[in-house]
């Protein structure tokens, strides 16, 4: 049975990654490809690069925290390493059918937001029988964690906001002629940035619960293995070549109206707040901060510009995002316990 549960755990984490490039990596890439800077087949290739650059080099902070910092994994594995197992592919199938779900919709949603709810369901269904206590979850680093949710779309939205009023003021307004093609360069370097950060803190969704699952078993040692690393990055790529056109065209044109000096702005925005917080290893939303940032840049032209259906539809997809999965999480864990799985 365990090598079955091995194997489902394998392609679970596969399904995800694939989820998240054809979400996440793709709500990173829409931007510089609604301003007509790159083609979707030239982000691919730049995504493939650089996203397996920031998870190998830079995503082993928050990938410690989703797999050990949420639940307390090394307690629970000291008393049935199976129940992580369970837990963790139920985790994964939770959060990564919101995710379908949601992309289906064309809607951007969090990854992570999906991936934090799913180990959350997963805590909270060991406590609820009585295997560990409720106070064994890291509520504390949950609480950062949500806190960072909602600071870091502010913080997108407000370095948007500014990189744009000085691009206006001191560049747009001072130059004669069209002075939009040479930013079309900078989106090219900021594609590669952007791709880079989301490496670095959104493959930690794919990889995190696989990693506390295989250290369980003593499949892997505390060290995550790059290998792990560059499966999630595979996965990732793949999503956003077969699926992320989708999201794609929600953040490109459908929020507020992008030239190359709009997305240079927002793009340099999410990827400079992405990577502080893989630094600080909490596991934030490419997403969240990426709409925040789009709209900030939108904002500097005046609120009319801003499509403020659209992102009333987003952020209802933000705020059920943790329950959904969450509960889906501890669902799909309780049935396969109760199948004796």
């Amino acid at each position: 049975m365990e090598m079955y549960l091995i194997a489902a755990l394998g392609l679970a984490g596969l399904y995800m990654a694939w989820n998240i490039g054809a979400n996440d990596l793709a709500n990173a890439m829409g931007t510089v490809v609604g301003t007509g800077a790159l083609s979707l087949r030239q982000v691919i290739v730049l995504a493939a690069i650089f996203e397996f650059l920031g998870a190998v080099f830079f995503g082993k902070r928050v990938t410690t925290t989703i797999a050990k910092g949420i639940v307390p994994i090394d307690l629970v594995g000291s008393i049935d390493p199976n129940l992580v197992v369970t837990g963790m592919l139920a985790a994964i199938l939770a959060s990564g059918l919101w995710v379908t779900l949601a992309t289906f919709y064309n809607l951007p949603v969090s990854t992570s937001h999906a991936t934090v709810g799913g180990v959350l369901g997963f805590g909270i269904s060991v406590a609820y029988l009585g295997i560990i206590p409720f106070s064994a979850i890291n509520w504390p680093v949950m609480l950062r964690i949500v806190l960072s949710w909602f600071i870091s779309p502010l913080m997108g939205a407000g370095l948007g906001f500014t990189i744009f009023v000085l691009i206006r003021t001191l560049v747009l307004h001072r130059a004669e002629g069209d002075v939009e093609k040479y930013f079309v360069p900078l989106q090219v370097l900021t594609a590669c940035y952007i791709a880079f950060a989301h490496g670095s803190n959104d493959v930690a969704s794919a990889i995190g619960p696989i990693s506390a699952a295989f250290t369980a078993l003593g499949i892997i040692g505390e060290e995550i293995p790059d290998w792990i690393f560059v499966l999630g990055g595979l996965g990732i790529v793949l999503g956003l070549a077969t699926w992320g056109y989708k999201v794609i065209e929600t953040i490109g044109s459908k929020i507020t109206e992008l030239t190359p000096s709009r997305g240079f702005s927002a793009q340099f925005a999410t990827a400079s707040v992405v990577l502080l917080h893989s630094y600080i290893a909490l596991p934030i939303s490419t997403t969240h901060i990426l709409v925040g940032s789009v709209i900030g840049v939108g904002l500097a032209r005046g609120l009319s510009s801003v499509d403020l259906s659209v992102i009333w539809k987003i952020i209802f997809s933000w705020v059920v995002t943790v329950p959904v999965a969450a509960a889906t999480s501890a669902l799909i864990f309780l049935g396969l316990k109760g199948v004796g799985i």
